[in-house]
């Protein structure tokens, strides 16, 4: 027989949903409400959770940089790549299934910094990433619903049942759920 993960209180084992794996600079959309979105290792990058209950769709985006204006060849063959490029590409492919803006919500994961204090994190990209992020949504009228962001370089997992909507992080092995009434809100430093 074997043995099932254990989810926390009220969400479905792990392993009973198809995982569908979102890499880095990678963005995946599903309407199917048996899939669960994934993604790894984000420090620095952000991962990006879009649900909207009402259309069964989620979206995930792994993005690694701020501004496509780096390399404009790159964030035109991967606008997942960016933040300001792969932001508007994550909200078009959910429209594309029949999410709206104003049911969605918004969950973001990473934006560590990668120097043991931020002060000597020369570039700053976590930090940059989180800036882009909070302007572009800002501006087009959205806000973040849960987030686990900022502080020193750890790895996340981020995951969000297509179905249900549930948001799981999984820090230094720890598992738990990431939502606006939840015990994650904020990995920032004091």
């Amino acid at each position: 027989m074997t043995a099932l993960a254990v989810a926390p209180a009220g969400l479905a084992p792990l392993s009973l949903a198809r995982h569908l794996v979102v890499g880095m600079a990678d963005c995946k959309v599903s309407r199917d409400a048996d899939e669960t979105l994934i993604t790894y290792a984000l420090g620095s990058c952000l991962g990006i959770v879009l649900h909207d209950p009402v259309a069964g769709v989620a979206g995930l985006l792994h993005v690694m940089l701020p501004q496509s204006s780096i390399d404009e060849a790159k964030a035109k063959a991967n606008p997942a790549m960016f933040v300001d490029t792969g932001v508007p590409r994550l909200f078009k492919a959910c429209y594309e299934l029949g999410a709206r803006k104003e049911r969605m919500t918004v969950t973001v994961a990473g934006g560590a910094h990668v120097a043991a204090v931020e002060a000597e994190d020369s570039f700053q990209i976590g930090k940059r990433n989180l800036l882009m992020l909070r302007k572009l949504l800002w501006k087009n009228g959205v806000m973040i619903h849960a987030e686990d962001t900022g502080g020193h370089q750890r790895s996340r997992t981020l995951s969000v049942a297509v179905g249900s909507g549930a948001v799981l992080l999984k820090t230094n092995g720890a598992v738990q759920p990431l939502r606006p009434d939840g015990p994650a809100s904020s990995g920032r430093e004091p």
